[in-house]
């Protein structure tokens, strides 16, 4: 559900060091007309952020695969340039109104969380017209499938695994959550494959389907409330971080209010946390360069991470 239209009110950026580059991407958040409705603004997001750092000396890039045999079945896998025994693995997964993207125009996000203490694989999936749901869902279970097998051989530790998406990616991360059939239909355990999810702008309770990009991908779906995330709101679903800007007009933030209370109601207490001044690329982009200086969006998810990951405790053997 990504739209290149960003609100970029209120970030006056200083024009110092690195400040024209700044107020140019902020130009082309704020934009709009044909020319940047075609252009990849993640990827050219990634590519400034990665100036700014100085290439990619935060992270190393430890896998590049497929999982499967589509181009669009890929994913890359980073870890913190220091890394030292297995890390929490973080599983990105992007947005793009389930017709656009790609993972590797997301390389900011891993430059962003695995420097502190995480590997970072980033997903992609079939992508409409290729693909209608549940595809995207199946190519997620597969990606997590793919990490259950693989990432302790590049340095992650696949039971302690988190999901997290933005946009469209945010429904289909949250949804791998809580609906238990894609999981299991690639042999893992629903119930603890997951440590917890994070969804950043999510559409989680969107139908009747009346935009463009959700008829495309779910229009021909047998039963259309099956689709929804608010529908599988479940007791002991993983412990879910819903994260919504206030200034969104492409997915507004009562979707992320609406699935908040289905959780509540059914048993898994969730408290959505809405941003003032941010829209819905404002959202992931605070995750790069220049934007990180607004700390908010990171200091909710670092802080979710370490308590969903922390080590499990031993278990004591029984008395003898």
């Amino acid at each position: 559900m990504d739209d290149t239209r960003t609100q970029a009110r209120g970030m006056k950026p200083r024009m110092g060091r690195n400040g024209w580059l700044a107020a140019a991407l902020l130009a082309v958040a704020g934009a709009s007309g044909a020319a940047v409705a075609n252009a990849n603004w993640a990827g050219v997001l990634d590519t400034a952020d990665k100036w700014l750092r100085g290439g990619d000396g935060t992270v190393r890039l430890v896998a590049s695969e497929r999982f499967g045999p589509d181009s669009q079945q890929k994913l890359e896998m980073f870890l913190p340039r220091d890394a030292k025994g297995p890390l929490p693995v973080v599983v990105f997964i992007h947005g793009g109104g389930w017709d656009a993207g790609d993972p590797h125009d997301y390389r900011f996000m891993a430059r962003a969380i695995a420097p502190h203490g995480y590997a970072v694989v980033l997903a992609g999936y079939r992508l409409f017209p290729k693909a209608r749901y549940p595809v995207m869902l199946e190519d997620g279970a597969l990606a997590l499938k793919w990490v259950s097998l693989h990432a302790a051989a590049h340095g992650g530790e696949p039971s302690r695994v988190v999901i997290m998406g933005h946009s469209a990616g945010a429904y289909n991360a949250v949804m791998l959550a809580l609906d238990k059939r894609w999981l299991g239909a690639v042999g893992l355990d629903p119930d603890t494959a997951l440590r917890g999810a994070i969804g950043l702008a999510g559409p989680y309770d969107f139908y009747p389907f009346d935009v463009q990009a959700a008829i495309n991908s779910f229009g021909q779906a047998a039963d259309p409330h099956d689709t929804q995330p608010v529908t599988h709101a479940r007791a002991g679903a993983p412990p879910m971080l819903l994260v919504h800007g206030l200034d969104d007009t492409r997915v507004r933030p009562r979707n992320t209010v609406a699935l908040a209370r289905a959780l509540t109601q059914a048993g898994a207490p969730t408290q959505p946390l809405l941003l003032k001044g941010i829209s819905h690329e404002g959202l992931v982009m605070r995750f790069a360069r220049p934007f990180s200086r607004d700390t908010r969006v990171l200091d909710a998810v670092l802080p979710f991470l370490t308590q969903v990951t922390a080590p499990s405790p031993p278990v004591q053997a029984p008395a003898r």
